[in-house]
């Protein structure tokens, strides 16, 4: 793995990005200050003799319950066994990963009452490869994701599992294989281990990364579609778009703009076309993938704001001594962030299946039915344009908002919640299914390109047809279709055809 400085309170979207890809994150030396002054706050609060929540009090509901100095390690351990209640498929290493460097990078700040050898050994875990085994349900992103960041907790302590080099094993045992010792927890470290919305907000921003290659691939294979079905690029003008002023649009035409120019295509039926106007789903592209670029911007802004908090609970204030107990840990930022990314990977995804629905009717695009040369013999591209319905309305369907669902927990002590890990969770799937959309419309469009032989499309675009055709050839007649969809999915998940076209395309940032 590769390494990188990080500046808690100050990390920006690319090096999160980095991280779910795999770079392991060192603490800039200039927290360790800031680490141990809040670490001996905590005793010093202790030693006043006051009742402080999650330190010398039970949790949640139990907050009034008094623990004698001689169990505050134990309340601690406690709180980590008893709240590692999740369940459903292990997570995904990588946004493990990742949550495991937001937590590092939220306690590194000092607030947080725990002490430097426990924000060592979590920076171990991810120098080394370790990832705790964390099931995917069990969080309703309220007082913290709480199960999700048990099970993180319990890893740290010996217990659990944790996969290290693809293999998993117990966690004392993996711990000990790499020369690493569980950790015996202090007062206030349990609680604020499993506090925190970082499981909630690395869904989000995995999900945010993928969006954003799935994105960029949709404006490629939007301007091949576009000269697939012979499309003006006359809606793509910068006048039309500077008049309505929103940033993701002017921007998106400017990219089709650039993807198309030069093409012969093009060019062939720029003038005496009888046909007036396009369909909306090649005329309004930068309308709609405009609008979905500013969604996910905002998005973006959110999220890297909520990665550079603090959101456990209560905080300590080293300056005065003070434990104040707040709601940091509410995660509806991160559950309106995950809605609106969802809103925006259902859209990319349903006017990209309109462009194939009408590729391959002879009716709207003039192409051969189903992009075949012998219809009726062949169904050429009949069922992957099904199938392209089906995820975009399995993506409608996930996409209702889940922040404003709430059910009360903790004997209506928390009876307010946010769903983020809900909202946040179902994303990385919901983003596959546009990929999959987006590599059929590759196809589909490198298959209609390819009857207009003889006509060339712009260099950008006939950069992406070769890269498609030197793993999957035209399609002359029916073959098993799977492979070949199997194959663009995967140009389109690594981001090569984006990469391909070779021109600086429209980010997040």
């Amino acid at each position: 793995m590769t390494g990188m400085i990080l500046n808690p309170g100050a990390v920006s979207l690319g090096h999160w990005r980095a991280i779910y890809r795999g770079a392991a994150p060192r603490l800039d030396p200039a927290c360790a200050p800031r680490i141990a002054e809040s670490a001996e706050a905590v005793q010093r609060i202790l030693a006043h003799g006051a009742p402080v929540y999650g330190i010398n009090t039970g949790f949640g509901k139990l907050a009034s319950v008094r623990i004698g100095d001689a169990d505050l390690a134990t309340l601690q351990r406690n709180i980590v066994l008893s709240h590692a209640a999740g369940t459903g498929e292990p997570s995904p290493v990588p946004v493990v990963r990742l949550m495991m460097a937001l937590k590092l990078a939220s306690l590194a700040q000092g607030a947080s009452g725990v002490r430097p050898e426990t924000v060592a050994l979590l920076e171990a875990m991810l120098a080394q490869g370790l990832t705790p085994v964390v099931p995917s349900q069990g969080s309703v992103g309220a007082s913290g994701d709480l199960a999700p960041l048990s099970h993180m907790a319990a890893a740290m302590i010996g217990v659990g599992e944790i996969e290290v080099a693809g293999e998993r094993l117990p966690a004392a045992d993996a711990l000990n294989r790499t020369g690493l010792a569980p950790l015996e927890l202090a007062a206030k470290e349990g609680l604020a281990l499993l506090n925190g919305t970082q499981f909630s907000a690395a869904n989000a921003l995995a999900a945010l990364f993928e969006t954003e290659t799935v994105f960029n691939a949709a404006l490629v294979t939007g301007a091949l579609s576009t000269e697939a079905a012979k499309g003006s690029d006359t809606p793509f003008d910068a006048r039309i778009h500077e008049l309505r002023r929103h940033r993701g649009q002017i921007e998106v035409a400017a990219a089709l703009r650039g993807l198309m120019a030069g093409s012969a295509i093009r060019a062939s039926h720029r003038d005496d076309d009888p046909r007036v106007q396009d369909p909306y789903c090649l005329r309004c592209q930068p309308q709609v993938m405009g609008a979905a670029l500013d969604l996910l911007r905002q998005a973006a802004a959110t999220l890297e704001i909520e990665a550079n908090g603090v959101s456990d609970n209560p905080l300590i204030f080293a300056e005065s001594d003070e434990a104040l107990s707040g709601g940091n840990f509410h995660a509806e930022p991160v559950a309106f962030a995950a809605d609106m990314i969802a809103l925006a990977i259902c859209e990319i995804g349903s006017i990209a299946e309109r462009r194939i629905a009408m590729l391959v009717d002879p009716a709207l695009s003039g192409l051969p039915a189903f992009l075949t040369p012998q219809p009726g013999l062949n169904s050429g591209f009949m069922i992957p344009q099904v199938t392209a319905a089906a995820l975009v309305s399995e993506n409608k369907q996930r996409a209702y908002p889940a922040s404003v669902d709430s059910i009360p927990t903790s004997a209506n002590q928390e009876d307010h919640v946010s769903m983020a890990a809900h909202g946040a969770r179902r994303l990385l799937a919901m983003a596959e299914n546009a990929s999959a959309v987006i590599g059929i419309e590759l196809l589909a469009a490198a298959q209609g390109c390819d009857f207009h032989a003889g006509l060339s499309s712009s260099a950008a675009l006939e950069a992406v047809r070769a890269l498609l055709r030197a793993e999957v050839p035209m399609l002359d007649h029916d073959r098993h279709f799977h492979p070949d969809m199997e194959a663009a999915n995967a140009l389109v998940r690594r981001g090569a055809v984006a990469e391909a076209a070779g021109l600086a395309l429209p980010g997040i940032a």
